[in-house]
């Protein structure tokens, strides 16, 4: 089961639709070692641009850290253009802001 932070710092809540999907595209197509996902959105509420286009949905903001072979060869913008291609549906539904780390497994080893 899929959690993002709750914005009070309690305990994790549960996932909502527009992170589920996210996870999912992002299986799919980067095929990845690791993806952390993370519900920033409850950092944005108070902007009226979020509050209207949400419809209070909570789900306009997250953080992306994915670290897949997908990427190998490929320069950040690359990466990042392949991350929001995946996406088009979520961004016109009202998915607002990504903050993506993408990283080939190599690029994550530690270094000796």
């Amino acid at each position: 089961m899929s959690t993002s932070p709750d914005p009070r710092g309690t305990s994790a809540a549960p996932a909502g639709p527009v992170e589920d999907a996210i996870r999912a595209k992002l299986t799919e197509l980067l095929k990845p070692s690791q993806l952390d996902i993370t519900n920033d959105s409850w950092q944005h509420r108070h902007h009226a641009p979020m509050r209207a286009a949400s419809g209070g949905n909570g789900e306009t903001h997250f953080s992306v850290h994915v670290v897949s072979d997908a990427f190998q060869g490929k320069n950040t913008m690359q990466r990042h253009r392949m991350i929001y291609g995946a996406l088009a549906d979520e961004f016109a539904a009202g998915l607002h802001a990504l903050s993506l780390k993408t990283k080939t497994a190599l690029e994550v080893q530690p270094t000796a």
